[in-house]
């Protein structure tokens, strides 16, 4: 009972939220482009599809993710379990001691980043237009890597508690000058490829065990250091698909120049 009592509230309040995207897109269609919505009925089954889905998402999202982050968060850092790993016993934990929060934000990282459906979506057109050129698991692969590396800097950051805004200039520096030697076609694909990490899957557990860590870790604020990962998950996506793009144009070069020196030898 109490379930559905929760789904019918999270329901109607998502139906409040997509109104007004319902009402912009009638408007313009009807009111600006004055024409008749092809297949009137399957675009309205979508649109209940749509507050259907994302109600359970919701709903999911408070019964088992940010539960489950937060309960691995800790987990993680409870003093006993670290000191049952590590030679800490008796003492102040150390940045060090951590490496498991370390290793499980990687992994988390990088797992939640390939199953994200956004990326898949981008992946899958980027193959297209570059005519096969940019593989869909290669740029999967290094946007996977790119989150996961930066989750895991993110979890270092809040347990040594070092100021975020250093740590986010540092990142922007090293984009922008690998936008300046970067091939151009990698370029805007790189800064898209930042933004299609933060959605459905890889934000409710990232947000989540930032969370839980703030709030586990000794000396923490939950406001101030347990927001920010997703800051770290947008960042360095761009700098992975970039340097990935570099390593396979380097290495294409270099194949190319010893093929060039067989043919001289000949």
């Amino acid at each position: 009972m109490e379930f559905m009592t929760q789904l019918i509230d999270i329901t109607l309040s998502t139906v409040r939220d997509v109104m007004p995207i319902a009402f912009i897109i009638f408007f313009f269609q009807f009111g600006v482009i004055r024409r008749p919505i092809p297949n009137l009925k399957r675009v309205l089954i979508g649109f209940g599809y749509v507050i259907l889905g994302l109600a359970l998402f919701l709903l999911g999202l408070e019964k088992a993710l940010f539960p489950v982050g937060r309960m691995m968060a800790e987990q993680l850092t409870d003093p006993d379990f670290i000191r049952s790993w590590s030679s800490a016993a008796g003492e102040v934990l150390q940045w060090q001691d951590y490496y498991w929060v370390y290793i499980f934000a990687f992994a988390i990282g990088a797992s939640t980043t390939i199953a994200e459906p956004s990326l898949i979506a981008v992946a899958i057109k980027a193959n297209e237009v570059s005519g096969g050129a940019i593989g869909v698991w290669g740029l999967r692969i290094a946007v996977a890597l790119g989150v996961a590396v930066g989750i895991a800097l993110g979890t270092y950051r809040i347990v040594t508690g070092y100021p975020i805004h250093w740590f986010i200039i540092s990142g922007y520096v090293v984009v922008v000058i690998q936008t300046m030697f970067a091939p151009k076609m990698i370029v805007p694909l790189a800064y898209d490829s930042g933004g299609v990490t933060t959605s459905t899957v890889t934000v409710p557990l990232v947000a989540a065990l930032g969370l839980g860590l703030a709030e586990t870790v000794p000396g923490r604020s939950a406001l101030i250091d347990g927001f920010g990962l997703i800051a770290f998950a947008s960042l360095f996506p761009m700098m992975s698909v970039m340097g990935y793009a570099q390593l396979t144009a380097w290495q294409a070069k270099r194949v190319k120049r010893k093929q060039s020196n067989v043919v001289l030898t000949d």
